[in-house]
């Protein structure tokens, strides 16, 4: 069974918490990099990435927050990702993007590791 993939917005006073659930592959990338596209951004924030829900993630997912990074250096801050599945965080860690990636339990954990 497929879980429905959706992304929902929270603002943190260090920045924009983005909580990305379901499956998270070639399909739905794009709508995640649609959504991280759409997000504002400033120099010094911390744009956290909550994947606590996410149930699969492919290739492309990897990708995706690959360009929300990409996003937050663009605007001179920072990312996180926080509740990375374990499978997520083995392929990070094997591919050497772990490095790129500070993670963290929560979504307060990385808020107030940034402050």
């Amino acid at each position: 069974m497929t879980s429905p993939f959706s992304t929902s917005t929270e603002p943190a006073a260090t920045g924009p918490v983005l909580t990305v659930r379901g499956e998270l592959d070639v399909a739905t990338a794009p709508r995640l990099r649609a959504r991280i596209a759409e997000l504002t951004v400033t120099a010094g924030q911390l744009l956290v990435v909550d994947l606590a829900d996410v149930t699969f993630c492919d290739s492309s997912g990897i990708s995706a927050l690959i360009a929300a990074r990409n996003v937050a250096e663009a605007a001179k801050a920072k990312v996180a990702l926080v509740a990375v599945p374990a499978r997520l965080t083995r392929t990070l860690t094997l591919t050497g993007l772990a490095d790129f990636f500070p993670t963290y339990a929560t979504a307060g954990d990385a808020i107030a590791a940034h402050a």
